[in-house]
């Protein structure tokens, strides 16, 4: 009976090693570094040379996810979400696919640090593990901020920041925002494009909702940013690129420069005098 045992077992040790060997996952990144409350997205990779099929459909069938590690202590981060990592697919032998997902979308990453990340896939009762992938948390550099006040939410405050970070070798620019008093809702920090640091950038709030950011993209044109921001929402609404007005000349970009606060000269670089 002993013997039988460790046959069945030896067995399954090497059934085990074989499919390990049929099937990877594999995770990238977009980026090695994310401000808090940016969406960090990433790609999953499936690659199955084994004999059966591997289906992602729901509770019943098999189930791709990515666990989070604090990297300081190997602490294991619990989900905040419930929802599936990736679509449903399914993968025939000798197939490979590649999926999206967004790994803040189920945990709270809101505190700067390290972090690794792992795609794991569960297959006919055995779990297929891909390289965990480290990334950090960052707060970036703080530039500016403002604050929106809704008339008919009394206690409700909406609290902006302009925030810097280098991405891919170039500077870019940030908007986070996060709600206080009658609610503490934080919403997703949204990257801006690239920065030209020869002038300060502005934010301002207007009175019907919306929320213009306006910063140097390069020696000769603006971007100006636009946000719906109500109550219970904060959207995205337009993205415009602008000239500078020393330069154009034009009434629309005027008119466009003075919606956005507008921008003084000054003599010194900002980011060493402020």
């Amino acid at each position: 009976m002993k013997k039988l045992l460790a046959v069945l077992l030896a067995l399954a040790v090497v059934r085990a090693w074989g499919d390990t060997s049929e099937i990877s996952v594999n995770l990238k990144l977009d980026n090695i570094d994310f401000l808090v409350g940016e969406r960090i997205r990433g790609v999953i990779e499936v690659i199955n040379v084994s004999p059966g099929q591997v289906l992602v459909a729901g509770r019943d069938f098999d189930r791709l996810f990515v666990e989070v590690f604090r990297s300081a202590d190997r602490s294991q981060l619990e989900r905040t979400s419930t929802a599936p990592f990736v679509a449903d697919f399914r993968l025939e032998p000798n197939e490979a696919m590649k999926l999206e997902t967004f790994i803040s979308d189920h945990y709270g990453l809101r505190h700067p640090g390290r972090y690794q990340a792992r795609p794991v896939l569960v297959h006919g009762g055995m779990r297929y593990e891909g390289q965990p992938r480290a990334f950090d948390v960052v707060p970036g550099m703080f530039v500016g901020s403002a604050t929106q006040l809704f008339s008919n939410h009394s206690g409700l405050r909406r609290e902006f920041s302009l925030v810097t970070w280098s991405r891919q070798g170039y500077e870019h620019l940030f908007l986070a925002a996060e709600d206080k008093g009658t609610s503490d809702r934080k919403w997703n920090t949204t990257d801006l494009g690239m920065l030209m640091k020869t002038t300060k950038p502005t934010i301002s709030v207007i009175p019907s909702g919306e929320v213009v950011v306006l910063h140097r993209l390069d020696p000769d044109n603006f971007v100006r940013s636009e946000f719906w921001s109500v109550p219970d929402g904060l959207e995205f609404n337009r993205r415009e690129l602008v000239q500078d007005p020393e330069t154009a000349g034009t009434s629309r970009v005027r008119e466009l420069y003075n919606q956005s606060g507008g921008i003084t000269p000054k003599e010194n670089p900002w980011w060493k005098f402020w």
